[in-house]
Order: C-alpha cells, then sequence, then structure tokens
C-alpha cells in the first residue's frame, strides 16, 4: 500500500446502519431519514477523495464489511482501534506512519463541503509545518493531517465540544509544534446542522 507520494489518506467511517449513525441527528428526524442523509455525506465524501493523489484507507467503526460505496479498487479497509475517537485517530495515525508514508491525512464523513481541493492542499500545507487541522465551524475540526505520530494531540482528550480546536491549538503550541490551517467548513451533526447544509429540503419537514 504505497502511492508515488507517500501519502495516504484515511477516512473514519461508521457502519451505515439504522440507529448507529447521526444519533443527535435522528433524535429529530428518525434512525431512517439520519442513516439516508449519512449515506448522502458518504457518497459526497467519496466524490471528494477519488481524485486525491495519495493511497487511501478506509477506517470502519465496529465491522469491515464485504461491500461498500467508499470501497474502491484504490483503497484498503482498515477496522478503527480504540476505546475512545481520540485513540482511534492516534492508532490510525501510527498505522499509516508504520507502513512508510511521511504525510498522513485524516477526515470523517460528516463534512458536505470537503473536496479534492482541500484535501491536496492539507498535503500540500505540510511541506511546510507539523500538523494541518481543518476547522469546523461548530469548534472542532474536519480534517488533521501530520508527519510524525503525536499522540498528545488525540489522547486523553473531550472530544464534540465547540473548545476542541481552540484546546487543540493550545498542544500544539505547547509541544512546539508548527501548524496551518484549512478554510473552516461545517459539518452536519444535528438538524439545524442539516438544514443549513441544503442537504434537506422544505417538503422533507
Amino acid at each position: 500500500m504505497k502511492s508515488r507520494n507517500d501519502k495516504l489518506l484515511i477516512v473514519f467511517s461508521k457502519n451505515p446502519v439504522a440507529g448507529w449513525v447521526k444519533t443527535r441527528l435522528a433524535a429529530s428526524i428518525g434512525d431512517t431519514e439520519a442513516l439516508r442523509i449519512y449515506e448522502q455525506l458518504r457518497k459526497l465524501t467519496r466524490r471528494a477523495i477519488t481524485s486525491v493523489d495519495a493511497a487511501k484507507a478506509i477506517a470502519y467503526s465496529d465491522f469491515i464489511p464485504n461491500t461498500d460505496l467508499l470501497l474502491t479498487t484504490d483503497t484498503e479497509a482498515w477496522l478503527q482501534q480504540g476505546r475512545d475517537l481520540g485513540e482511534r485517530m492516534h492508532r490510525a495515525f501510527v498505522k499509516g506512519f508504520s507502513l512508510g508514508f511521511s504525510r498522513v491525512a485524516l477526515i470523517g464523513t460528516d463534512c458536505p463541503e470537503i473536496s479534492p481541493f482541500i484535501l491536496d492542499l492539507a498535503f500540500r500545507k505540510l511541506d511546510t509545518c507539523d500538523v494541518v487541522l481543518g476547522p469546523a465551524r461548530d469548534g472542532g475540526f474536519y480534517l488533521s493531517a501530520l508527519k510524525r505520530p503525536f499522540p498528545e494531540l488525540f489522547l486523553d482528550r473531550i472530544w464534540s465540544t465547540s473548545e476542541v480546536l481552540g484546546d487543540s491549538l493550545c498542544i500544539i503550541r505547547d509541544h512546539g509544534k508548527t501548524h496551518e490551517l484549512l478554510p473552516a467548513l461545517s459539518d452536519i451533526d444535528t438538524f439545524e446542522d442539516l438544514k443549513a447544509s441544503g442537504l434537506w429540503t422544505p417538503e422533507q419537514g
């Protein structure tokens, strides 16, 4: 598993099962509709990653499926490992570097605005800094990219708060790392996020 530029793009995906995905969104629109929206987001993610010049791994939350819309001839399937999101991300980065990649980026499947331009830009920015983050408008980040493992950025953290990005920047500074930020994009976690995204039309609810 190698690209000619030693770049690896890891995509974290929950297994698309009703009741397992978009639980905050499902509280407003139900499990079935939340799953449908999640599949739309995963299709947008697939479109964004297809043309990116990097090796690609899809890291699934619970099991590796036999077939999936994100699995193509140029992707590998991994299983996420760890007790929480931070440990799972850290372990994915460690695995990527252990395979010989020198630049590794990781995204989820919640960002409908993700694009090949953003992904390529993340890898380019790694040429001049240690860490690249893509700020999410809810205070988190939709992308992280590294040139070597950085456990402090992921382990023993509190996630899903509006302070995640700010706390991350403090950690980066405290450890003497350099960083670059990508353009801010929106994630979809709640019904308000969904209505603002354009993926939800008035006749749907």
